[in-house]
């Protein structure tokens, strides 16, 4: 026994036994960093790719939620491996936390989306490892537009057509559709501006009738965005009454299911038409200074060429630069055909609705801006239709396309 306690020949394998505690410990913890490490850079590019591809669809006032379940179908299918020779990096269970959010510094949007990646380790999975990852994308907008027409499908879903000028000064005509006709030009129509920009294709934007500052159109370009998607309607008041007789002059308020004729004069402020319509009827006339116009629960708008508009929006207020608001769920025709000495500045904005622009004398902004927003949108008929949108009308813009970049 006394020989056997005494004996020091086990004690390297002892401390060899020891040692390689934590040897094999460094071991399985280099092996774990590199794994998740190799997962965390999958994890970036399907970060990457799910941040671009929310930014090509991206308009104001998604919320999170929309913004989280676009970019989540881009996300998962960039975490698949389908090649039958590759095995996955990252699994489901194992990545988690996927968020993606907007937000906006002046004209610029930033699409930041976000996830964590973890696994447990070697060693019996006592210690789990975990790293989240990050991108953030940036939108900025394009050239300045004065026309754009929204419907995503839409054939010439902007029409130019008949003996119309169309002269847009410093600003692009835009379409959303991606039809093969997006815009058309047709007829002895003419058409000259900085460019144009469609996301689908154009037909007839050649030859001597068209003069664009870009050379050709821009063609299969990312969509434009609402200028006004973020803007909410006045509350409802009390329902006014409209005066009898042909000549009238009205004061800001509600009014419901009334029609609007004759000789009609508009003092400053929002005008609210719940159902109901502005129909002048022969000879008719509709002056406003500094009004915005409503159309609410399938309110309409129709003014025809022998009849005279003259309205411009407030310059101050939630409202500036905004003449007509159609709201989105009114699809009725906003048909504006002035006659000889109309005068139309601000937005026309009927983003659910086809928007008819005409008339048999010259419709100018008078050097302001005219800007022009509708589901599709016509422009026909004796008209020339000049817009310097150069100048800001109330603080609001609106950019045709938009230029997306990844910056972190």
């Amino acid at each position: 026994m006394r020989e056997f306690l005494r004996s020091r020949r086990g004690n390297f394998g002892v401390m060899t036994a020891l040692a390689m505690v934590p040897i094999m410990a460094g071991v399985a913890g280099t092996i774990d960093f590199v794994s998740l490490n190799n997962k965390a850079t999958k994890l970036q590019n399907s970060l990457d790719v799910s941040g671009l591809a929310i930014a090509t669809k991206y308009y104001s006032g998604m919320t999170k939620t929309e913004l989280t379940r676009l970019g989540r179908d881009f996300f998962d299918s960039n975490l698949v491996n389908d090649r039958p020779d590759a095995s996955d990096l990252i699994y489901n269970d194992e990545v988690a936390d996927f968020q993606a959010s907007a937000s906006s510094k002046g004209d610029l949007s930033f699409i930041e989306v976000t996830s964590t990646i973890q696994q447990q380790g070697m060693i019996g999975g006592s210690i789990t490892w975990k790293t989240a990852r990050r991108a953030v994308v940036e939108v900025a907008p394009g050239q300045p537009a004065c026309v754009l027409a929204l419907d995503p499908h839409a054939a010439t879903a902007v029409k130019l057509q008949g003996s119309t000028q169309v002269t847009l000064d410093g600003c692009v005509i835009a379409s959303n559709s991606d039809a093969g006709d997006s815009v058309s030009r047709g007829g002895s129509a003419q058409v000259a501006a900085d460019c144009v920009v469609t996301v689908g294709g154009t037909s007839g934007l050649t030859g001597y009738n068209t003069n664009l500052d870009c050379g050709i159109p821009r063609e299969k370009q990312y969509a434009s965005m609402d200028p006004l998607a973020n803007i909410v309607p006045p509350a409802y008041t009390a329902c006014k009454s409209v005066p009898g007789g042909k000549t009238k002059t009205l004061a800001p308020g509600t009014f419901c299911n009334k029609t609007i004729s004759g000789d009609v004069t508009l003092n400053p402020g929002s005008y609210i038409l719940r159902g109901g319509q502005i129909k002048l009827g022969g000879n008719g006339k509709l002056s406003g200074q500094g009004v915005t116009i409503f159309l609410m629960e399938g309110a309409e708008f129709t003014s025809n060429a022998n009849e005279v508009i003259n309205l411009s929006p407030p310059a101050t207020g939630p409202y500036a630069g905004i003449t007509i608001y159609q709201e989105k769920s009114n699809t009725q025709e906003v048909k504006i055909n002035g006659g000889s000495g109309s005068n139309v500045t601000g937005f026309i904005y009927a983003p659910g609705a086809h928007v008819f622009y005409a008339g048999n004398s010259d419709m100018s902004g008078g050097g302001q801006c005219i800007r022009i927003v509708g589901n599709t949108i016509e422009m026909t008929g004796n008209s020339a239709v000049t817009s310097n949108c150069e100048a800001e009308l109330g603080g609001k813009k609106m950019y045709a396309g938009r230029i997306i970049s990844l910056v972190r």
